[in-house]
């Protein structure tokens, strides 16, 4: 065989491998960050049942306890910053100050959006009931965000990216619906409070995804609900902060914070790096699975087949997108008979739920 032949098939061969190995990689990255959005929205769906619990034993407000949420999770996640192994306190500090000077308005609307469309949710909860703040409030976040994407990228999203949010959607709206408060007084403006709700949380998401291309998750959920905090101080400042401390209630406090935000922002954030934000809000969707589970556990409330059925969906939505992960496209620059652009040379491709799975970190140049 000429030498020049050898050497064509062994430099193919090498192509071949490096782009199958890119190739396992992107797959196991994009399955990651749909297993991080996925404990995000399990953590998430542990807040309620504390949220309850709270309020019944200490007589505040929905806000305040949101305002108290973040405010413990802000202090966990500073500590965590300031004094770690690697760094001083003067290091963390300036680290999160070249953070924030890197993007100061983006990350002030998403720290101001995590507030705003907590605090909204709550009020459609207590105008509109429970049934009507979930399905609007979490189900317009997707469509929102599935139509902005299309329109800012031109690419529909893929068939089974569809399917699985059509699932979602219809299982969120069972899961709902087997807690419908018929004694809502007054749904027009708790339907009103749940579009807003809906709106900051697709914005916020969209916003969100892209600050974490370039700042670390841990160092913008530490700012965010920071920034929450604030914007939330005022209102719950008005709606009543006082309550006697007791041990129970301050425990509960501290791992809304500590867990269901800190460490449920910082999975979601993370996650959201190799994810479109439609797919991510599809796979959070398993926050009201998670809380009307724990509903029937802890507080003996009835598990009917509404729930059941919206519990599968929802599941098999999820299970539908992570297998989805391990089934690449190829590239349309490819499909077009021209070299795939990358990462110093390597094959392009878009995060999970665009026309170009698996995921992989868009190049900065080239990110939205």
């Amino acid at each position: 065989m000429p030498a020049d032949t050898d050497s064509l098939l062994l430099s193919g061969a090498h192509v071949f491998s490096k782009r199958f190995t890119l190739s396992n990689s992107a797959t196991a990255g994009a399955r990651l960050s749909l297993l991080q959005l996925s404990a995000a929205g399990i953590l998430w769906g542990t807040a309620g049942v504390v949220v309850q619990v709270v309020a019944e034993s200490t007589g505040l407000g929905a806000v305040a306890i949101g305002f108290y949420r973040l405010l413990s999770a802000a202090a966990v996640l500073l500590l965590l910053g300031l004094f770690t192994r690697d760094s001083t306190p003067a290091t963390g500090a300036r680290q999160l100050l070249a953070a924030f000077r890197g993007a100061p308005v983006v990350i002030v609307l998403a720290g101001a959006g995590l507030a705003a469309y907590q605090a909204l949710y709550f009020v459609a909860v207590r105008l509109g009931g429970v049934s009507i703040a979930t399905v609007v409030s979490l189900g317009i976040a997707p469509v929102l965000l599935s139509a902005w994407e299309t329109a800012r990228t031109r690419q529909r999203p893929g068939t089974g990216v569809l399917a699985a949010s059509a699932a979602a959607l219809l299982g969120l709206a069972l899961i709902a619906g087997a807690t419908v408060d018929t004694g809502a007084p007054a749904a027009g403006l708790g339907l009103l409070a749940a579009v807003g709700s809906g709106v900051v949380y697709a914005a916020s998401t969209a916003l969100s995804r892209h600050t974490t291309q370039g700042v670390q998750p841990l160092t913008l959920t530490t700012l965010s609900c920071t920034i929450g905090a604030i914007t939330l101080l005022p209102i719950a400042a008005v709606e009543g902060l006082a309550f006697t401390p007791q041990a129970k209630p301050i425990a509960l406090l501290g791992y809304a914070g500590a867990i269901t935000t800190a460490l449920a922002y910082a999975l979601f954030y993370t996650g959201l790096r190799r994810t479109t934000g439609s797919v991510a809000v599809v796979v959070t969707l398993l926050e009201p699975l998670t809380a009307a589970l724990l509903a029937v556990l802890l507080i003996d409330e009835p598990l009917g087949a509404a729930t059941i059925a919206g519990g599968a969906l929802l599941l098999g939505a999820v299970a539908t997108l992570y297998v989805g992960a391990a089934q690449p496209t190829e590239p349309a620059a490819e499909r077009a008979g021209e070299p795939a652009a990358g990462l110093a040379g390597e094959p392009a491709a878009g995060p999970v739920g665009s026309a170009t799975e698996p995921a992989e970190i868009q190049p900065a140049e080239t990110r939205a």
